[in-house]
């Protein structure tokens, strides 16, 4: 959805400024996540500890990202080498070139974390926005050319604003029945 693993982790706490939706709730959660962010084919067993490392690692993406400035936290950075030291998922190759990656939470956690400082300390930092829908709080990175992207997706925020402004326009233009 963003672009990247680091910031896709950090849209897992949705509508941060009104009413938080929790994606990970529980913590077969942050598993499903892993797959659905292809960064390995099986959940991995993630116990609440677990969990609240993923939420942890979430949160320090979140605000290193979205309060980007010269100097980042010194915890937040050591947070985040701690996370990416570990050794990332296992890629594999079966005979039928299918790529097949596996791997603990803490691989996956991993990945993430290399993927965030990557992210922080490469160029796409200066891309990195967050979605226009002033309920939505997702970050993403905007890698379009000339006319810049303003929605975290078109499914979730793009749609509903684009129609809501045509029910405006509408509103406005529509002749008065009177």
């Amino acid at each position: 959805m963003s672009g990247r693993s680091s910031l896709d982790l950090a849209g897992t706490l949705k509508w941060r400024r009104g009413e938080p939706e929790e994606l990970l709730a529980e913590p077969a959660d942050l598993g499903r996540w892993a797959v659905e962010a292809a960064l390995v084919d099986e959940p991995p067993e993630v116990v609440d500890s677990g969990l609240r490392q993923g939420k942890e690692l979430r949160e320090t993406i979140y605000r290193l990202a979205s309060g980007w400035s010269a100097t980042a936290d010194r915890q937040d950075v050591e947070l985040l080498s701690t996370a990416a030291a570990a050794a990332p998922p296992r890629v594999d190759l079966d005979q039928r070139y299918r790529v097949r990656r596996s791997g603990p939470l803490e691989a996956v956690l991993s990945a993430v974390a290399r993927d965030a400082i990557e992210l922080l300390g490469g160029s796409d930092i200066e891309r990195v926005r967050e979605c226009a829908r002033p309920e939505c709080t997702r970050l993403f990175v905007d890698s379009s050319r000339g006319k810049p992207r303003r929605w975290c997706g078109m499914a979730e925020c793009g749609n509903r604003i684009n129609a809501a402004n045509y029910r405006r326009r509408q509103r406005t233009t529509a002749p008065s029945t009177r």
